[in-house]
């Protein structure tokens, strides 16, 4: 199964699935970083962690997350529009309901803005917790496409699918730890639009993993394109499908790696955005 299958989500935002209420625009240390008492984990046992968490979730509810094929646009091959990427200043939302963006324009901006914002919900770390995870589903999905979602996404986010990333069975990290995971958008696509329906891409940023003395996972960058089928539904932009595939990702940079401290302060003092087109 290629990395194109379907996934469900899996940061923080608002109050469902993180901290913050701060708001933007888009835009026109040492070697061993988590303490001395903390064993560095060799290279192939962290590509086997992550590459064994991507590939349960997406089994598992590659099925329930999948939809009838849309053909691309032809024009999304060729290279955008100047007008097409830059910032348009526009407010991407009137309201927030339980800390989730809502309201989004009835426009190709509206489906950018809310493309964005679904990926960092979506992407949060209360897609760990049972109850939030289930209020993010039904509140981005539609309601058919949520009920879907949620037996396969339970599944997925098993016991013993949490204990590999350090998770009791209730999405929590050990005392004296912060469990890290946040979608960071850093541009859209649209790869076909009309007012009932919309395929936008986003290109994101993310930071996963978890923040302590004595972890053997510490907190990494990952770099995805996430996929999502809109339609317009009660009055907003509802997700039907979505999709998920590596990179484009960057060379990484030089900047010295923070300590855990660092990482776990930077969590908690930093609040997440909602994002406009």
């Amino acid at each position: 199964m290629s990395n194109d299958d379907q996934y469900g989500g899996a940061g923080g935002y608002g109050e469902v699935g993180g901290t913050g209420q701060t708001r933007t625009r888009l835009p026109d240390a040492p070697a061993d970083p988590y303490g001395p008492n903390r064993r560095t984990p060799r290279t192939s046992r962290s590509l086997i962690t992550v590459v064994g968490v991507v590939v349960l979730l997406i089994a598992a509810i590659a099925f329930a997350n999948s939809g009838p094929d849309t053909p691309s646009d032809p024009a999304s091959d060729k290279p955008p529009a100047a007008s097409s990427t830059a910032a348009t200043g526009t407010d991407p939302v009137t309201g927030k309901s339980a800390g989730i963006p809502k309201g989004f324009a009835h426009d190709e901006q509206g489906a950018q803005s809310a493309a964005a914002n679904f990926a960092v919900a979506l992407g949060s770390d209360g897609m760990f917790k049972k109850d939030m995870r289930h209020a993010l589903v039904d509140a981005l999905y539609t309601a058919e496409a949520a009920a879907r979602l949620k037996a396969p996404q339970d599944k997925a986010y098993s016991t013993e699918f949490l204990a590999k990333l350090g998770l009791d069975a209730n999405g929590n990290p050990p005392q004296g730890n912060t469990f890290i995971s946040r979608t960071v958008p850093v541009g859209t696509r649209v790869e076909s639009y009309s007012p009932a329906a919309a395929r936008i891409a986003v290109w994101s940023t993310g930071l996963i993993g978890m923040s302590g003395e004595k972890s053997t996972d510490p907190v990494r960058t990952i770099w995805q394109t996430w996929t999502f089928e809109l339609v317009w539904s009660g009055e907003d932009w509802k997700v039907t499908a979505d999709s998920q595939k590596d990179g484009p990702a960057p060379v990484p940079g030089d900047a010295a790696v923070s300590s855990a401290d660092d990482i776990s302060k930077a969590t908690k003092e930093f609040g997440g955005f909602t994002y406009a087109r």
